[in-house]
């Protein structure tokens, strides 16, 4: 049942720049609430989220808060986005006034009329999610793939229906929410759960809890897709009521999807075998896990083998995650900017490794708390050349890398001048790869604003290259 907020006093607090705070405030307009937006951000920061909102009846509190939007003196109900602490003070206020807190997703499992694919994990949950809306797409055209991607979940209500299902990404802040609210997926899907967030969460014990708490009101006849061979998501199948369904490296001889000689998928007797992708999005065991995950919600959903084979044929990635920027002269660019913790540049240095030229790794940037050493041992491994950016992770990421031996480059201030030193060094059949293991904020507005960079300096200097080509020529 969807949320009534009609005529109800809203405060949505934390707008953001993204399509989530955007899909809220909107929604909360058009289905009639007394919206209050309020952001600690001042108005020339939020120029464009404020344009697109223009005409809606929203009232604005912004470059800081009023006690009083967070009491029942203006509201009957708070919203927060998920870059607002879950303990931030105001919300502790709002709370012993008895005030609910929801958010987007809470707001978005109440009023969905469709079946819900959740999908989460510290990696590889955006491509899962879009993987999985592919794998589908044959068999529901009309699926619908939102969420953490930076799509808005609300705003994509006019177009679900009763019987096509809904692929939906979920961060642990989301999650949080669900949690609170007593609301799970018809399906859940766990991919893998690492150090990550450790700046906001009480250690990685509420992180990883947090993770799980997917399954935790899921009833019987619902589905949970996880991961067999991680130990904290598994964790989670002794958790739910829905039936499980893991999946993993090697044939463990159950019901599942395994990675042996190809991917296998076996269920109550019958067995069906696909070959190894060969999309580079889904290139070493990382890639390969995150299709054995995909096509296990699939099936469970309604898909049929050729609409695997097909889909899988087909996938060629997502932008910002192992994404083929351009090559140029023999040199491969790619983008995995949302690499935000080690475990996940970790990944893309493995899919990298089959590769016969050098790896040039662009790493670095805003800590979270995370143990840089698995990264530092990965670029050894692979006998990465290292490029960093300056930010508070990057002198503990700095001396884990010369503690394996690996003097890096930088840190550099911009991303133009860490992608000139990369090409510099970088020869034929060599990768560049944006995949920094750390948060962007500091030099860049957001991990997706950091990719934007990424690709502005690669075109920058094809153009300065082919200009340099024209002069020579002239």
């Amino acid at each position: 049942m969807g949320h009534d907020v009609r005529s109800k006093r809203v405060t949505l607090v934390g707008l953001g720049t993204r399509a989530g705070g955007l899909g809220v405030a909107r929604y909360l307009a058009q289905e009639g609430a007394e919206v209050t937006v309020t952001d600690l951000r001042p108005r020339e920061a939020l120029t464009e989220p404020l344009t697109q909102l223009a005409g809606l009846p929203i009232r604005y509190v912004l470059g800081g808060h009023e006690e009083r939007d967070f009491t029942p003196e203006r509201a009957d109900l708070i919203v927060r986005n998920p870059g607002v602490p879950r303990r931030a003070p105001l919300l502790e206020l709002a709370r012993s006034h008895g005030i609910p807190i929801e958010m987007e997703m809470s707001l978005f499992f109440r009023a969905c009329p469709s079946p819900i694919i959740g999908v989460t994990g510290t990696k590889g949950k955006t491509t899962v999610s879009t993987l999985i809306g592919e794998l589908l797409r044959s068999t529901f055209p009309e699926i619908v793939v939102a969420g953490n991607m930076g799509i808005s979940a609300l705003d994509q209500l006019p177009r679900l229906c009763h019987d096509v299902p809904v692929v939906i990404e979920l961060s642990s802040w989301q999650l949080e929410a669900l949690i609170e609210h007593g609301l799970s997926p018809r399906v859940a899907v766990l991919t893998l759960i690492a150090e990550d967030h450790l700046n906001t969460y009480d250690g990685f014990a509420d992180y990883a809890a947090t993770k799980r708490g997917i399954v935790r009101h899921q009833r019987p006849g619902d589905w949970l897709v996880v991961n067999r061979d991680d130990s904290e998501a598994w964790r989670a199948a002794a958790q739910t009521a829905a039936t499980v369904v893991p999946f993993g490296e090697g044939d463990r001889g159950h019901d599942g999807a395994w990675l042996a000689d190809g991917l296998l998928w076996r269920w109550q007797g019958a067995e069906t075998h696909w070959p190894l992708p060969t999309s580079p999005a889904l290139a070493g065991r990382h890639g390969a896990r995150n299709a054995l995950a995909a096509l296990a919600a699939a099936m469970v959903t309604g898909a049929n083998a050729e609409a695997i084979s097909n889909g899988l044929a087909a996938f060629r990635g997502v932008r910002d995650r192992m994404e083929m920027v351009a090559v140029i002269d023999g040199v491969m660019f790619i983008n995995d900017t949302t690499a935000t913790a080690p475990i996940a540049a970790v990944a893309a240095l493995d899919a990298l490794s089959r590769r016969r030229g050098q790896v040039h790794l662009l790493a670095g940037g805003a800590d979270k708390r995370l143990d840089p050493s698995p990264l530092a041992e990965a670029a050894v491994r692979h006998d990465a050349r290292v490029y960093l950016f300056t930010g508070t992770a990057t002198p503990a990421l700095y001396t884990a890398l010369e503690s394996q031996g690996v003097t890096p480059r930088g840190p550099f201030a911009g991303m133009a001048d860490a992608v000139k030193a990369a090409w510099e060094a970088a020869a034929p059949g060599d990768v560049i790869v944006l995949s920094p293991g750390c948060a962007s904020f500091g030099l860049f507005r957001d991990e997706f604003d950091r990719g934007d960079r990424f690709r502005e300096a690669v075109m920058a200097l094809h153009a300065e290259i082919v200009q340099r080509g024209t002069d020579v020529a002239g």
